[in-house]
């Protein structure tokens, strides 16, 4: 396959393809639907026999984690994948690389629930990604993809970002977007770094006892309170930077909109085509797409809600992005939620209508 031909795919396996071209060192992983193709597609391709990539199904999906805590820490390149109920059990693992500071790719390719749920797509793990789902004061650079094409561009973003401020980076996707099958063009071929490159970039990584280098720590744990305030203020600093210079969105038609619906991934696909018909009825709506969900674009936000008079957010949820959205409008704009549960997945004309119904009334 040339390097620039146009193919046609799933998002899962535009996640796997583009990681092997990004130069990925390790991916481990375990099987759940929506999102076992990640895997599958790695075992097929067999990247440890053309890149050196190790692919490795772990007992459970808290060995997966854990052997990506264990790669990230030597500076290597290193993801994992999972669906819902797999990324909650990942959980203690995900705040242990925020805390020891690695980076590292975790990819969620979100299906419905509480509990074991359902196999059909959702967005309810909003809160879990940008919240920090496992204890302590953390975040991921969450990156959510509305295209087959973005799964494959954020895997290379996930790491660049990951890398830059020392941090977890997760790519939070729905399973529509996961099975969904679209026309992509993969990143370039990258050579993995050697271990020289490595040692340049990341002079912090566990190294061994090496005789020509001071040998690393890396480890979350910090039994003096004084000691531990500190490095928790020096995160919380990082994440300040984080929220300033890395939050990105879409805006269509948003100019002369009066009134805005903000949606991410499948949503966002969903209200595009809603938007749409309602301009044909004369109804001037724009949207808002966030690409980062943490940072999340608060700014950008606000400065549109000065001038509509309504906003609605769709979600495949309850109402999780809602409450940000709420935060960062400061005037008195409404804001609603529409939004399908149990993996049903609404048309445009249910947008168009309930945005009717709770926004211009």
């Amino acid at each position: 396959m040339a390097e620039e031909d146009v193919v046609l795919m799933k998002g899962n396996e535009a996640i796997a393809r583009a990681a092997i071209n990004f130069g990925v060192d390790a991916y481990f992983g375990y099987p759940i639907t929506p999102q076992s193709e990640v895997l599958e597609t790695l075992a097929e391709l067999k990247p440890w026999e053309t890149t050196g990539m190790v692919v490795i199904q772990a007992e459970s999906e808290l060995a997966a984690i854990n052997m990506v805590y264990g790669g990230a820490a030597s500076g290597k390149m290193c993801m994992t994948s999972s669906s819902s109920p797999g990324i909650s059990l990942k959980q203690e693992g995900i705040s242990y690389l925020a805390g020891a500071e690695l980076p590292a790719l975790i990819v969620n390719v979100m299906r419905g629930g509480p509990g074991l749920g359902t196999i059909q797509p959702s967005q309810s793990d909003y809160f879990q990604a940008t919240k920090g789902g496992g204890h302590g004061d953390y975040r991921l650079i969450t990156l959510a993809p509305a295209s087959v094409q973005e799964m494959a561009d954020f895997v290379g973003l996930a790491f660049d970002l990951a890398f830059k401020y020392r941090n977890p980076a997760i790519i939070l996707a729905d399973g529509v977007i996961g099975q969904m099958m679209e026309k992509v063009v993969l990143p370039k071929p990258r050579p993995r770094l050697t271990d020289e490159q490595v040692i340049a970039r990341c002079p912090w990584a566990a190294n061994g006892r090496r005789k020509d280098r001071k040998p690393n720590i890396i480890t979350s744990l910090e039994l003096d309170p004084a000691a531990m305030e500190k490095r928790n203020i020096h995160i919380q600093t990082k994440y300040k930077e984080i929220e300033e210079k890395e939050v990105r969105y879409e805006e269509i038609l948003c100019e002369d909109a009066e009134y805005l619906i903000v949606a991410f991934g499948s949503c966002a696909r969903i209200a595009l085509k809603a938007m749409e018909e309602a301009r044909e009825e004369g109804i001037k709506v724009g949207l808002f797409r966030p690409k980062t969900l943490w940072p999340f674009p608060s700014k950008a936000i606000k400065e549109r809600a000065k001038q509509v008079k309504g906003i609605l957010t769709v979600e495949l949820n309850a109402g999780q992005m809602i409450e940000d959205v709420k935060l960062a409008v400061e005037c008195n704009v409404p804001v609603e939620h529409f939004g399908r549960l149990g993996g049903i997945v609404p048309n445009p004309e249910e947008v168009i209508a309930a945005l009717k119904e709770k926004i211009i009334k």
